[in-house]
């Protein structure tokens, strides 16, 4: 029979761990709203960023001159090598996860969808660089892309916890160095989408090369004719090329941060209601047995008296 010290004890570490959960529900509930405003807020300039710049390119005619006349200080304002397209022999994979755990099954969909990736391309034939973002993805992913005999080529840690353009434009450097160079063909970018409270998407954005944009578009025209450059296209391309790629990071961040703080106050809140439930079948099962406990004691007693009666 179970011991009923170690039934209370049982009882007192999950009401523990009852309280734990219950108070990291309560902060992530307190966080997610703000989270989720930030994310709505900055979408639609998101959007909007991305239509401008496609637009822009759709405008672009033969600016070979000016082009040879930019001032490139670091690979980031190579924006002509940034724009190219050509042959996918190496991509270079920038994986969004969180620095802390206890937010359900967050890391590991993220992990899941990584290693999927990864395994799509090695088997096309097409070399992959991992850079990850996130404690929980070097630790979840650093032992499983062995087996495709890769490693992660460089990891952020301070990217995730606090959403800082300054912090996304570092990543942006490392990766345009990287294509600039020629050592990676493409960009892709694997984050969460957050939708609501309850649910999130995990999803394949596409960084580099831009995708759907058509430089010969039958509106060429008409946007020429809307759009001025000053002093040209190819100055005002060089500047807007990075805040679109640090943008889109961004946006990744908070996105990512707003679907973290949703499937922790799930997790959470999951947690805190299996506990409750463990409790309860644990006080049934400790009253049962203090009360057949009881009842053993007072047979005894009766028996002890009938005897001395008899």
């Amino acid at each position: 029979m179970t011991n009923l010290k170690d039934i209370k004890n049982r009882i007192n570490s999950i009401q523990s761990t009852k309280k734990i959960t219950r108070a990291m529900k309560m902060v992530a509930a307190a966080k997610v709203k703000k989270a989720e405003n930030s994310v709505k807020a900055s979408r639609p300039f998101t959007y909007e960023l991305k239509n401008m710049f496609e637009k822009m390119l759709a405008s672009i005619n033969d600016d070979g001159a000016f082009i040879e006349n930019l001032h490139i200080e670091s690979p980031i304002d190579n924006y002509p090598k940034l724009l190219e397209r050509r042959e996918i022999k190496n991509v270079g994979l920038l994986v969004m996860t969180s620095n802390k755990g206890l937010a359900g099954a967050y890391n590991s969909n993220i992990i899941r969808r990584t290693l999927e990736t990864i395994k799509n391309y090695t088997d096309s034939g097409v070399g992959v660089k991992l850079f990850v973002i996130g404690q929980k993805g070097e630790n979840g992913l650093k032992r499983k892309i062995t087996r495709f005999g890769i490693d992660i080529t460089k990891t952020y840690f301070n990217v995730i916890d606090k959403a800082d353009v300054s912090n996304t434009y570092y990543v942006v450097e490392d990766l345009a160095e990287l294509f600039v160079s020629g050592q990676i063909d493409k960009i892709e970018l694997i984050t969460t989408r957050f939708k609501n409270m309850m649910s999130y998407f995990v999803e394949n954005w596409q960084i580099l090369p831009l995708e759907n944009v058509n430089h010969n578009n039958k509106f060429d025209g008409i946007i020429e004719s809307l759009m001025e450059f000053e002093p040209n296209k190819p100055s005002i391309l060089q500047q807007i090329v990075p805040m679109y790629l640090t943008n889109i990071i961004y946006q990744a961040v908070l996105e990512a941060q707003a679907s973290e703080l949703a499937s922790r106050m799930t997790a959470m809140s999951a947690a805190a209601n299996n506990a409750e439930k463990i409790l309860s079948e644990l006080s049934v099962e400790y009253n049962k047995i203090r009360q057949a406990a009881i009842t053993n004691e007072i047979v005894e007693v009766v028996s002890g008296a009938n005897a001395q009666l008899g």
